[in-house]
């Protein structure tokens, strides 16, 4: 696909390619910017499954707005395949720098905060993501972590305000909205919480045991 243009994105190379999407180079000739377009595979054009981890995860990316959050611009469609625009990012993944060996201490401080500060403000819309990982946290050349892959992300229900009496009040979204199988374990193994492996309710704490198990 390189040279070629896509909606108003001109393809200039390719950054890689995983089992749920390829990523391009792409300039937006209208806002003459560079973004980075993450393509489903042809593969999986007819997994209804893939698809909607896909959508999902443009859905959700782009309805958070944190510095540590990575930024989806745009979604569209070329040729039946679905593709994210999304902020181009120069860096490297946790798991390839720590291919480097070590990282030093007051580093791994900053960093893990910046991953815990875009899980708060996630949280507090509701949202688990549910597979953090290295190859999920990406380092930019200015030293910042970014939370990318929204992919397996679940709305869960938010804290409800509690009553006088102790009780808590009902409302729009006082129960979890499933975006999954429920019961099912999601994610990545070495990750996961117990509790997640199991396929058990998961709430917020899930992620922050992850956090840990990445630190």
């Amino acid at each position: 696909m390189i040279g070629q243009t896509v909606s108003r994105y001109r393809i200039v190379d390719e950054l890689g390619s995983g089992g749920m999407g390829v990523v391009y180079r792409a300039e937006d000739t209208h806002l003459d910017r560079i973004v980075a377009l993450k393509f489903l595979p042809p593969t999986l054009i007819d997994d209804q499954e893939a698809l909607e981890r896909f959508r999902r995860e443009a859905r959700v990316a782009s309805s958070l707005n944190h510095p540590n959050i990575c930024v989806v611009h745009d979604v569209g469609e070329h040729d039946g395949r679905q593709f994210i625009v999304m902020e181009c990012l120069e860096g490297r993944t946790l798991r390839q720098l720590l291919a480097d060996g070590p990282l030093p201490y007051r580093r791994v401080l900053a960093l893990a905060t910046h991953v815990a500060d875009a899980l708060a403000a996630a949280h507090a819309r509701g949202i688990v993501h549910r597979d953090i990982k290295p190859a999920n946290i990406f380092i930019t050349a200015r030293g910042e972590a970014k939370v990318m892959d929204f992919g397996l992300a679940k709305q869960v229900s938010r804290p409800r305000p509690t009553t006088a009496t102790g009780g808590t009040t009902g409302g729009a979204g006082s129960e979890p909205l499933h975006l999954t199988s429920p019961g099912l374990a999601i994610g990545t193994m070495a990750y996961m919480s117990p509790e997640q492996s199991r396929g058990e309710p998961l709430d917020a704490r899930t992620d922050l045991f992850s956090v840990g198990a990445v630190l």
